[in-house]
């Protein structure tokens, strides 16, 4: 499958185009018009520090639906409990530069998550796009998870902890938001068993973009989430 390279202009190939490893395009930036559209076309830019910039549309794709989230029962203890204090929006920049930083298992130093990127997520959060969950542990930030929130899906980029179960309780929080406001889904990107345990599944990429397509057109809540 060719790879495309992108203009100036904020137009992105139909992400059916995409490769079998879900590579569709090369270049561009990282304005936030051109994410926000390409969140809406189902696609997402992951690369690593020194490379250009690359847009992904994956193949199969893994989604939670808000209502067939996993509540195990020892996680709901742990939330019953209030062992962490949740928040939303309440420190953004702090969630992603840990979401940067945690070593991850067969990675070294930073992941992809890179200057550039947090950058650019910063700003999105800025004009109340992307949003935060944080868990905090005796004031301490101890885990969390970041995305954006584009009509009725929530695009979930990434998420970390620094103690057992506060990234967990970080989505059981945004599953209860979304859930509330009537959201589709939540865009969790590549399968994982980790997020599969906890209900998430795998949808082709046309089922998947068939959903988003309809699920977008829906008002966005944009601005801060904190309330």
């Amino acid at each position: 499958m060719p790879i495309y390279q992108l203009s100036d202009e904020h137009i992105f190939p139909n992400p059916m185009m995409a490769g079998n490893d879900g590579l569709l395009a090369i270049g561009g930036d990282l304005t936030s018009d051109r994410l926000i559209e390409a969140y809406r076309c189902g696609i997402f830019p992951w690369y690593s520090e020194g490379q250009p910039i690359l847009w992904w549309s994956p193949n199969p794709r893994m989604i939670l639906f808000p209502n067939n989230f996993k509540r195990n029962k020892s996680l709901e203890k742990v939330v019953k409990n209030k062992k962490f204090q949740i928040h939303f929006d309440k420190d953004f920049k702090h969630v992603i530069e840990n979401c940067a930083s945690m070593p991850r298992i067969g990675q070294e130093g930073e992941t992809w998550i890179t200057t550039d990127m947090k950058n650019a997520y910063i700003e999105l959060h800025r004009i109340g796009i992307a949003h935060s969950v944080e868990a905090y542990l005796d004031d301490s930030l101890v885990g969390g998870l970041y995305g954006l929130s584009i009509g009725g899906t929530f695009f979930g980029e990434s998420m970390f902890h620094k103690v057992t179960d506060a990234s967990k309780v970080a989505l059981w929080c945004l599953v209860d938001k979304v859930l509330e406001w009537g959201f589709d889904m939540i865009d969790v990107q590549q399968e994982t068993k980790h997020l599969e345990s906890m209900g998430a599944e795998s949808l082709s990429r046309k089922d998947f973009l068939n959903l988003l397509a309809n699920s977008v057109k829906k008002e966005t809540i944009k601005g801060s989430w904190s309330a």
